[in-house]
């Protein structure tokens, strides 16, 4: 589906550690930290509030059904308004809303607080995938996107495990405010950055009515969206699922899924530019097909972390691969519409497989999830081979 890279030295080939490259992923590491701290906490803040299983699925939709809504405009006024412009905006909604939460007493002011954090964070992540495409040099987009991946990555490998351990110490309020507070570092970092300046070649033209994406992003952002929603399931209800089977190291989980997806990005990014996405797609998805088995089972601890390991490696590869592929053949002036098409996906996976699992874990289970997730993940792997083979005809 995609022609093999003409492989140039190392010597000739361009940096991809530059300034703006670290700072970009500096930014990217403490506003994924907030997030991924907020996370896991999030569904036992609502379960103190006194919350159901089904508004606990809800509140994590409307979130990303929120950044669902706001990430076509972001496209948009990536290419109109600016990088930076809309980078900082979305920074500054992300530490107002997390910082509220702090001070909220009911669930329907999280909800509300909820969608306002949805916003930000679809401004902001649009346009921090958006300014790394940028910065990487093309023939080595997939290896630079695994590595600004990993920023995040790094994030993930703490926050959740983080914000759980402080959940037992403080208050759910101050753990809030520090999320908060690693947002506005975030955010100082990003005004550090030299952004690209908005595109006024003949190609920019003005808004079309539902310009929503970015038909070349399409197919790799379709295939995300079924493996996506095998996160929503885990981020949402697995802790609540392990205290209910009596397995412990729900904190060791997300550090072992951390580690282990930052080993994949490794060598991942690498793989796809040299060879392409049926290197890295089908085993990813194949890994992640086994740790949904393992966690509708979990029997015990050490299957609860193979799953993990397996999952990290799963989602690791597959991630920065199909974002590298949703923006490759995007025209220039159509980066930031790829990038919001693979994050609009991305989000709808999350907040359908939240939703959803919420019924599931009520009227069937929490373990009925990921027997679910496991037939989101197979959608996903014969939708790729059809496609895979559509295209190899086509040739």
């Amino acid at each position: 589906m995609r022609p093999k890279f003409n492989i140039k030295s190392a010597e000739t080939r361009e940096r991809i550690w530059t300034r703006d490259f670290v700072f970009i992923c500096a930014a990217n590491f403490f506003v994924f930290l907030g997030f991924q701290m907020t996370l896991p906490t999030l569904p036992l803040f609502v379960k103190e509030l006194g919350g159901s299983d089904q508004l606990v699925g809800i509140v994590v939709g409307i979130f990303t059904f929120s950044a669902l809504i706001f990430r076509p405009y972001a496209g948009h006024a990536l290419e109109s308004k600016g990088r930076g412009f809309v980078y900082m905006i979305g920074l500054a909604i992300f530490v107002l809303s997390v910082g509220a939460y702090a001070f909220i007493a009911s669930i329907v002011l999280l909800f509300v607080i909820r969608v306002v954090q949805g916003i930000g964070w679809g401004l902001s992540t649009t346009a921090g995938g958006t300014i790394a495409t940028d910065i990487i040099p093309p023939d080595r987009r997939g290896e630079g996107m695994g590595y600004f991946g990993l920023s995040g990555n790094l994030a993930l490998a703490f926050g959740p495990a983080l914000g759980l351990t402080l959940v037992g110490i403080i208050s759910f309020s101050e753990l809030f405010l520090i999320c908060a507070v690693l947002g506005f570092i975030a955010f100082i970092i990003a005004s550090r950055i030299h952004y690209k300046k908005v595109d006024q070649s003949e190609h920019k033209t003005a808004t079309v009515a539902f310009d929503i994406f970015e038909k070349t992003a399409l197919q790799p952002s379709v295939l995300l969206f079924f493996i996506t929603a095998t996160f929503g399931g885990i981020a949402t209800f697995l802790p609540i699922y392990a205290i209910e089977q009596n397995v412990e190291g729900i904190q060791l989980y997300f550090l072992v899924y951390a580690i282990f997806l930052m080993i994949s990005r490794t060598f991942s990014g690498q793989i796809y530019d040299r060879k392409g996405h049926l290197y890295v797609f089908l085993p990813g998805t194949i890994l992640i097909f086994i740790a949904m088995l393992l966690l509708a089972w979990l029997p015990s601890t050490t299957a609860l972390l193979i799953a993990a390991g397996l999952y990290g490696l799963g989602f690791g590869s597959v991630q920065p691969a199909l974002q590298a592929w949703s923006v490759e053949k995007a025209p220039n002036h159509r980066k930031g519409m790829a990038n919001a098409t693979f994050y609009s996906f991305f989000d709808l996976g999350i907040g359908i497989g939240a939703i959803a699992f919420g019924q599931f874990a009520y009227f069937l289970g929490y373990g009925s999830i990921y027997i679910a997730s496991a037939v989101s993940v197979l959608l996903s792997m014969l939708l790729y081979i059809y496609l895979y083979m559509k295209a190899k005809r086509r040739v």
